[in-house]
């Protein structure tokens, strides 16, 4: 059936520092924590790197004219912490601003609304080694590194998040060590949980002062799950993920306080000790909008041998995509009526859903990619049934605007609407991109 999104839905794509920038060492940009676990043996696919990655660092006019060419309304984008403060502290480095203000004006005179995104990962190398976010410090620089992109930005940019994804930073990163900086230990996982929702705080202090105007929320990667069987233990064990993944960060933003079910289930781990007088409330300071992350949702049994506290997340059912994730579109339906219901009743943005499949050049040249067609118009769909249920949903960001540097996984994943061959760096607007233009032309999809 034809559907219309409402007037001045905002359609965007979205991007990360590290995975298109590259030029890792150029104009006084410092190491980030990417940097050093990526160029650990081992610690991703093939070895690769995100030191070229897109290059648009030096491509930047030509991705500004392919958003443009393709209608995009909206960019999300992030900036490098270490472009800015190449040791995490201090006086920032203005070949960095200069860089992003370039981006900022480049997308205004092309009438696209920048989103900037203030912290996707790229931890400056410096403060990861006093500690990174399982210490209060880092809390307390990230919200001097935000004062000063507010500064240099905050009158340009009209749409501001603070942090994207903390639940990866915190239990891929120091908990399971899948991600940067690739530590294994749950204790430092929740001192990092806290740390990174104290530093949106610190940020959202820094916004207060810095008279900047526009709009500033978080991007939580959120995953509605469902039990593996009517079996009470499968139940229970629900709870346990939905804890972690979702009520961990959640409830302390919009409730003031962590989940006591979470926090009596962490206690063999921690006592909590790093939550200090003040946090919380800083942590749940209102903010403007809630950001979105959906891709999957969990099937969740218990772990028959702990099944106290045990879980285990299982296989997918077709039909899944090149990561192996299940495709549930009325997961994302459920999850935002969830939240519209259990939370605070705030603007919401999908700020990140796309999908990854094996696309290749084809020898006409083009990149023909139905699954990624079906696979958008499916959870475009799912997004306006929740419309139609009273959620207040105000824009769609796909991921990615660009094949790019996936992290652990190197280059061996596309999740991009356009193609990008890394060895010359052409870009081919994949059929997903020409279609998506005709969705934002129209402002919806069709029968």
């Amino acid at each position: 059936m034809a559907i219309n999104f409402p007037d001045g839905f905002l359609w965007g794509s979205a991007t990360a520092a590290y995975q298109v920038e590259g030029a890792v060492a150029e104009d006084g940009r410092g190491r980030s924590i990417w940097d050093t676990f990526s160029h650990t043996p081992g610690k991703t696919t093939h070895g690769d790197t995100g030191d070229i990655a897109d290059d648009q660092y030096h491509r930047l006019d030509d991705d500004l004219d392919l958003m443009a060419a393709l209608g995009l309304k909206a960019y999300r984008f992030s900036v490098a912490w270490p472009r800015i403060q190449p040791d995490g502290a201090g006086r920032p480095n203005q070949a960095g601003l200069d860089y992003y203000k370039r981006l900022v004006e480049g997308l205004h005179r092309r009438s696209i609304t920048p989103c900037l995104t203030l912290y996707h990962w790229d931890l400056p190398q410096a403060l990861e080694d006093a500690g990174g976010w399982t210490i209060r410090d880092t809390s307390e620089r990230f919200g001097e590194y935000a004062a000063l992109v507010f500064d240099a930005l905050g009158d340009e940019v009209p749409m501001w998040i603070t942090l994207n994804e903390p639940w990866v930073s915190a239990w891929q990163g120091y908990g399971t060590g899948a991600h940067a900086p690739g530590i294994a230990d749950e204790a430092k996982a929740l001192q990092a949980t806290h740390h990174l929702l104290l530093a949106h705080g610190r940020a959202l202090d820094a916004w207060g002062s810095s008279g900047a105007k526009g709009q500033i929320g978080i991007t939580l990667n959120l995953a509605p799950c469902l039990p593996a069987s009517d079996d009470p233990r499968d139940g229970a064990a629900v709870q346990r993920v939905d804890g972690n993944q979702n009520r961990l960060f959640l409830d302390p933003i919009f409730k003031g306080a962590y989940p006591e079910d979470m926090v009596r289930h962490y206690q063999p781990t921690s006592d909590f000790s790093f939550v200090a007088d003040g946090d919380l409330e800083a942590i749940s300071a209102p903010v403007d909008f809630l950001g979105v992350n959906y891709y999957m949702r969990h099937r969740v049994a218990a772990d028959p041998n702990d099944p106290e506290r045990g879980f285990a997340i299982l296989a997918p059912g077709e039909p899944i995509t090149a990561m192996g994730w299940g495709i549930d579109p009325d997961g994302l339906t459920a999850l935002l009526v969830r939240l519209d219901a259990d939370y605070p009743k705030l603007p919401l943005y999908i700020t990140e859903n796309g999908a990854a499949f094996y696309d290749y050049v084809d020898p006409e040249g083009g990149v023909d990619d139905p699954e990624r067609v079906d696979f958008l118009d499916a959870h475009f769909r799912a997004a306006h049934n929740a419309i139609g249920q009273g959620v207040d949903l105000r824009g769609y960001f796909v991921w990615s605007f660009l094949d790019n540097f996936e992290w652990s996984l190197g280059y061996s994943k596309r999740f991009g609407i356009n193609f990008v061959d890394f060895a010359t760096q052409t870009r081919i607007p994949k059929a997903s991109a020409r279609w998506y233009q005709k969705v934002i032309q129209r402002n919806g999809l069709d029968d």
